[in-house]
C-alpha cells in the first residue's frame, strides 16, 4: 500500500525524479485529509461509476439536528470506510460546542494502515452549507 494516491505519486515523481519509494508519514496522512476532503464533498449520486461515493446533502440532515448527528457520524464513517483504503477502524464522534456558530464539529479517530497502524486523530467541520472541512 503507497502512502500517495496514483496521481499524486505521478505528480511526486516528475518534480521529485529521484525519490523512491518509502513511507514519510507527514506526505501520507496530508495525502489521506486531501482525499477525505474530497470524499465528503461530493455528494452520493454525483459519480457515475459509483452511486454510494461520497455523502448525502448535510443540509437535509441540519433541518433535524440535534437528531440528525448520529446519522451524520454514520455517514462519514461510512464513506471512509468504503473509499479510503489507507484508514482502517474508524470512529467517528459528534463533538458538541457551547457556541452557536452553525458548524458542526466531528472527531475522527483511525489506524493509519501504511504506517503500521499508527492512530490519526482528525478534525471534520460541516458549515451551514453543508461544506465540510477536514483537518489535522
Amino acid at each position: 500500500m503507497h502512502e500517495e494516491r496514483l496521481f499524486e505519486r505521478i505528480r511526486s515523481q516528475e518534480s521529485e525524479p529521484f525519490r523512491r519509494g518509502g513511507t514519510e508519514r507527514k506526505r501520507c496522512i496530508d495525502s489521506v485529509v486531501e482525499h477525505l476532503q474530497r470524499i465528503l464533498n461530493t455528494r452520493q449520486g454525483n459519480v457515475p461509476v459509483a452511486d454510494d461515493y461520497g455523502v448525502p446533502d448535510f443540509v437535509d440532515f441540519l433541518q433535524t439536528y440535534p437528531d440528525s448527528v448520529y446519522q451524520i457520524e454514520g455517514s462519514i464513517r461510512n464513506a471512509i470506510n468504503s473509499y479510503e483504503p489507507r484508514l482502517s477502524g474508524t470512529s467517528v464522534t459528534f463533538l458538541p460546542r457551547e457556541d452557536s456558530d452553525l458548524t458542526l464539529r466531528f472527531q475522527i479517530i483511525a489506524c493509519l494502515v501504511t504506517e503500521g497502524g499508527q492512530q490519526v486523530l482528525l478534525e471534520t467541520v460541516v458549515d451551514a452549507d453543508g461544506r465540510i472541512l477536514v483537518r489535522r
